[in-house]
């Protein structure tokens, strides 16, 4: 899959990718440690796009989706504002080095600008360089003002 003469198109996702998408998102979540669970993630996705919960891109190499970018659209209390909230950028291992998730960070910023965001954050791996690397060329700043808290909630009965 790689190669300087091929093109990678970016484009919204909607219930119609689903498959591809799920696959997608499956893998992204074994990334993380997750168990591979294909139903899930396609039960996942299925209800945020059915919900207008959140907006999802798809990179695309001809036929074959190979990366997607998931944003949350939400508030900014402090700036009285929207904004989006980058979840979720993943692109198979393969495909990486084509500009495939520069090109979904780049159409994740025209839907913000579209909806009058004033801001998309970002949280990533501190080890994620390469990551880190992107975010920077494409302007982004890393916040060292303040710390990320979470708390592990016990699943609904």
């Amino acid at each position: 899959m790689s190669g300087t003469d091929i093109t990678v198109q970016v484009r919204r996702a909607g219930l119609d990718d689903l498959a591809p998408l799920a696959k997608l998102f499956d893998a992204y979540r074994q990334f993380y440690e997750q168990p591979a669970d294909l139903p899930l993630a396609e039960h996942y996705l299925h209800d945020r796009l059915a919900r207008d919960e959140s907006l999802v891109w798809l990179a695309w190499q001809g036929a074959q989706a190979i990366g997607f970018c998931q944003c949350y659209p939400t508030f900014c209390s402090v700036a009285a504002a929207p904004i989006f909230v980058l979840y979720d950028l993943y692109v198979l291992p393969g495909a990486r080095g084509l500009g495939a998730a520069r090109g979904l960070m780049q159409a994740a910023a025209v839907e913000a600008r579209a909806r009058n965001c004033v801001r998309i954050d970002l949280s990533t791996a501190k080890t994620n360089l390469p990551a880190q690397s992107l975010y920077e060329s494409l302007g982004w700043r890393r916040d060292d003002a303040f710390f990320v808290y979470s708390s592990t909630l016990a699943p609904p009965a």
